[in-house]
C-alpha cells in the first residue's frame, strides 16, 4: 500500500470515528433525559411495584410455631417381649421440640390471621409466634383449622392495636397472564418479595387438599413461604400461597396458591365461631376419560360424570341421576369431580345453584339446593379412655356431615376414628388411623360410639380389632 493510500484509509478511519463519536456523543443527554426524568402521571408509577408492595408488605407475618414431636426410637420396642428384655426405660417414643417457620396474612385490623393449616399442624397447643415486618411480635391463637382446604385461622390477642391487613380480591377475575407477587419468609432469612405472572388457572391435580383447584404462579415461591400472600395489582390478596412442585425443595418457577374466594369462606366461618359448611350434593362423582366421553357423546374429556346418587340428597331432589355428566355451576365450567367440589363448595349455604349437564346427548339445567349435609347421627366425638391399647383414640358416629369432612363415602355408617391423640396408648401401639371405621371389638360388632366406649371399658387378655380402611377390612390381634 502506497504513502497517499495510507493517507486515504487513515483520513476516511479518522472521519468515520468522529461521526460515531458526534453521534454517540449527542446521544446520551436525550436518553439520559428520558430514562431519568420523574414520573409525569400515576400510571408511569405503576410501572413500578414499590407503592404495591409498601402497600401489601406490613399484612404478611412470619409464622413460628414450636411444638412437640414424638420420635420412635426402634419399631422393636412395641414388642412387649423387647420392653421387657431391655427395660420400661426404654419402652416408648421420645418426645423432642421442634420448631417450622412459615407465613401468614393478617386479614382484619382487630389481629385475624390465615395461614396454611400445615405450618401450624401439631402447634396447635403449643407456642405459636408471630412477626411483624416492623419487628414487633405477638402471640396468636388458633381458631379454625380446615384440613380439607389446608387453611388455618388465627387471632392476635392485642386489645387496642390496629394491624395492618389486606382485603379479599375476587379470585376468579384473575386471568393467566396477570402480574402477581408473592410475599413471604422463605428459608427464614426475611421477608421477601417476588414477582411473576399467573401461570395457569383451575389446577386440580396439586394433591395437597381435598379442594384442588390452585392458582398457578411462576413467582418464586420457597420454603417459608407457605401461608404467605399472593397479591394482584391492587394490592390485595388474590390466594394463600401454598405448595410448590419441585425435586430439591426450591423454587422451580411451579407455585401454587388457594384461590381467595376458598380462603374467605373459610375465614367467615372462624368470624362466626361455626365449623366451615359447605353445600353437600350427596351423589359420588368420577372424572370423565377418553372412553367415557366417546360413549357418552361428548365431543372432549370434561366435567363429572354422577356414578351414584343419595336417595335423599340434593342431587336427587334436584333430579340428578347416574350417568348425567356435570359440566358446568353456575354458567363456570367444570373439568373434573375436584373442579366441581370447588364450584360447588364456595357458593355457600342457602338458595340454590344452577347446575348444567349433560344427558343422553343433551344439555339440561338443575337447580340443586345448597344445604349442608346433615348430621344424623349426632357424631358424639368421644376420647377411649380405660385399660385397651386405643386409648387415646378420638371417635364419632359416622353421618353424612362428618363423611363430607373425613372425605369419605357419604352412605359410610359406624364408628369413625376422628384424631388418634399425641402421647396415648392408642398413638404407641400405632396401628390406629385417623379414617379407620371401627367394625368389631373382640368379635362384637360395634355400631355407635357408646358400644365402643362399653367394649373398652374393661381389661382383656388381647384384643380383637377389626377396622375397615379405604374401603378394604383389616384386622389385627393387640396384646393387653
Amino acid at each position: 500500500m502506497t504513502r497517499s493510500e495510507v493517507q486515504g484509509y487513515v483520513g476516511r478511519l479518522t472521519r468515520l470515528i468522529a461521526a460515531m463519536a458526534a453521534l454517540l456523543f449527542a446521544a446520551p443527554p436525550m436518553l439520559q433525559a428520558q430514562e431519568r426524568r420523574a414520573p409525569a402521571s400515576q400510571e408511569e408509577v405503576r410501572l413500578s411495584f414499590a407503592p404495591v408492595v409498601k402497600r401489601a408488605a406490613p399484612a404478611v407475618v412470619n409464622v413460628y410455631v414450636r411444638k412437640k414431636v414424638r420420635q420412635q426410637v426402634s419399631p422393636f420396642f412395641n414388642d412387649p417381649f423387647f420392653r421387657e428384655f431391655f427395660g420400661r426405660g426404654f419402652s416408648g417414643p421420645r418426645e423432642r421440640l421442634q420448631n417450622s417457620l412459615g407465613s401468614g396474612v393478617f386479614v382484619s385490623a382487630d389481629g385475624v390471621i390465615v395461614t396454611n393449616y400445615h405450618v401450624i399442624k401439631g402447634g396447635e397447643e403449643g407456642e405459636i409466634k408471630v412477626a411483624l415486618s416492623d419487628n414487633r411480635e405477638f402471640g396468636a391463637k388458633v381458631i379454625l383449622k380446615d384440613e380439607q382446604t389446608d387453611i388455618a385461622v388465627m387471632r392476635v390477642d392485642a386489645p387496642g392495636v390496629s394491624f395492618p391487613f389486606l382485603e379479599f380480591d375476587d379470585s376468579e377475575s384473575l386471568q393467566v397472564g396477570d402480574i402477581v407477587l408473592a410475599i413471604g419468609n422463605p428459608f427464614g432469612v426475611g421477608q421477601t418479595v417476588t414477582s411473576g405472572i399467573v401461570s395457569a388457572l383451575a389446577r386440580t391435580r396439586v394433591g395437597v387438599s381435598d379442594y384442588q383447584f390452585f392458582i398457578q404462579t411462576d413467582a418464586a415461591i420457597n420454603p417459608g413461604n407457605s401461608g404467605g400472600a399472593l397479591v394482584d395489582m391492587n394490592g390485595r390478596l388474590v390466594g394463600v400461597n401454598s405448595a410448590i412442585y419441585s425435586r430439591t425443595g426450591a423454587s422451580h418457577g411451579i407455585g401454587f396458591a388457594i384461590p381467595s374466594n376458598m380462603v374467605a369462606q373459610v375465614v367467615d366461618s372462624a368470624l362466626k365461631g361455626t365449623r366451615v359448611q359447605r353445600p353437600w350434593l350427596g351423589a359420588k362423582l368420577q372424572a370423565v376419560t377418553s372412553d367415557i366421553a366417546e360413549s357418552l357423546g361428548l365431543q372432549r374429556r370434561i366435567g363429572a360424570l354422577v356414578t351414584q346418587v343419595s336417595p335423599a340428597g340434593p342431587a336427587a331432589k334436584a333430579g340428578l341421576r347416574a350417568g348425567d355428566v356435570i359440566v358446568a355451576v353456575d354458567g363456570k365450567e367444570v373439568d373434573d369431580p375436584r373442579a366441581f367440589h370447588y364450584r360447588f363448595g364456595t357458593k355457600g349455604i342457602g338458595g340454590a345453584a344452577p347446575v348444567d349437564i349433560v344427558r343422553d346427548g343433551k344439555l339440561a339445567r338443575a337447580e340443586v339446593a345448597l344445604v349442608s349435609a346433615p348430621e344424623i347421627p349426632p357424631r358424639n366425638e368421644t376420647v377411649l379412655e380405660g385399660p385397651s391399647p386405643f386409648a387415646g383414640a378420638r371417635i364419632a358416629n359416622l353421618s353424612p356431615a362428618l363423611a363430607e369432612e373425613l372425605g369419605m363415602d357419604d352412605d359410610a355408617s359406624g364408628v369413625v376414628v376422628v384424631e388418634v391423640v399425641s402421647d396415648s396408648r392408642a398413638a404407641s401401639v400405632g396401628f390406629l388411623r385417623k379414617g379407620d371405621i371401627i367394625a368389631a371389638l373382640n368379635g362384637a360388632a360395634i355400631k355407635s360410639v357408646d358400644q365402643a366406649v362399653k367394649a373398652t371399658a374393661k381389661a382383656a387378655p388381647r384384643w380383637g380389632l377389626g377396622v375397615i380402611r379405604g374401603g378394604r377390612p383389616v384386622n389385627v390381634v393387640i396384646g393387653g
